[in-house]
């Protein structure tokens, strides 16, 4: 953690030097990608040592999975006073800030390093106490007061390093036609069931994720579905939003549906394949075909409907393959590229061979 504080910290400086921006007026907040300047300017501005505070640039990283943006306060920077983190709004998961001053340590304010510690986390040294039930350490020891307070932070930390991995889902209303800023109906419910299937966090924790994606006619669904289960689990929220919003097609009806697709005029090969994927895994989850003979449909179709690149197929061999067909990882773009020189080459040396060149 350290280390990667010190690398954002060198990032940090020559952006400003870039910028022409003074460090002790700096600093940079790691927000989600979609957030829009005013309410980034808005919630640095409600920290009051900060005086108001304006954006000079953002940065999208994608180690740090979200936006950099660097932003200028009208009030000096002093370590001791800026938070390490804002919170944006209720329900919203906090952002960290990054300074480049650092806080003056000294040996004699241990007492208010851990209250404020406690204050920043909502504990009390009750809490601390209540750690260790049936003892009752002196309170001048040192050694048994960091103990106690490192497990506090430990058991503080563990849902906040879960949420922090977390990018929240956009937010899905059912008003159709989508608004701007909105997912439709197929791509919210492809992230939800991700979230769901990949995810760590508790049952409780998944579903209050969905609650606060969805607004308007879905809000009113699934209120509905809690009203009547207050424990509904995820899965079953996600299937109340595909019963009201989703395609009403059966299986079978989405996978004669699949076998019509073709290869529109001007479309690459690439993005026919994830057209082609997104309805097969339809098809699947709807029944209309075993996940075992996806990947043979996949080829075969592949084969019908990419009219304006069969002759690349053709010479990629897949129509050879169809009986030990590939997956979906393999007939990606950077796979076929490789497999596409590798044969190229292979029919050059046939073609001169033939001319008597060889």
């Amino acid at each position: 953690m350290m280390e990667s504080h010190t690398v954002l910290v060198g990032e940090m400086k020559n952006w400003c030097r870039g910028e022409g921006l003074q460090e002790d007026h700096a600093l940079m907040v790691i927000v989600p990608e979609t957030t829009e300047i005013t309410a980034i300017e808005e919630a640095l501005g409600a920290i009051k040592v900060l005086g108001r505070v304006r954006v000079r640039g953002r940065m999208f990283s994608a180690k740090l999975g979200g936006m950099m943006v660097l932003c200028e306060s009208k009030e000096k920077i002093n370590a001791d006073s800026v938070p390490p983190e804002v919170h944006p709004g209720e329900g919203q998961e906090a952002w960290p800030i990054v300074i480049i001053s650092e806080r003056a340590v000294t040996d004699d304010d241990f007492s208010v390093k851990v209250t404020s510690l406690l204050q920043a986390e909502g504990k009390t040294v009750e809490d601390v106490q209540a750690l260790f039930p049936g003892q009752s350490p002196a309170p001048s020891s040192t050694e048994a007061i960091l103990r106690a307070v490192g497990d506090l932070l430990d058991k503080a930390a563990k849902p906040a390093a879960e949420s922090g991995s977390y990018r929240r889902l956009r937010i899905f209303s059912g008003t159709l036609p989508t608004p701007a800023g909105e997912e439709s109906f197929d791509h919210w419910s492809e992230q939800a069931n991700l979230m769901v299937a990949e995810s760590d966090c508790p049952e409780k924790e998944k579903r209050r994720r969905i609650m606060e994606s969805v607004k308007g006619p879905a809000m009113e669904i699934l209120k509905a579905v809690r009203l009547s289960d207050p424990d509904v689990s995820p899965e079953r929220c996600i299937e109340a939003l595909e019963s009201a919003f989703g395609t009403a097609e059966s299986g079978d009806d989405l996978y004669f549906s699949f076998r019509l697709m073709q290869q529109q005029s001007g479309e690459k090969l690439s993005d026919f394949l994830r057209r082609l994927e997104r309805s097969l895994t339809k098809v699947v989850q709807r029944g209309g075909l075993p996940a075992s003979q996806m990947d043979r449909a996949r080829v075969e179709q592949l084969l019908r409907g990419a009219v304006t690149s069969d002759l690349m197929l053709i010479r990629l061999r897949l129509r050879e393959r169809k009986t030990s067909p590939p997956n979906f990882l393999e007939l990606l773009p950077q796979r076929l590229a490789k497999l596409s020189e590798e044969i190229s080459g292979e029919d050059t040396a046939t073609t001169l061979s033939v001319q008597g060149v060889v």
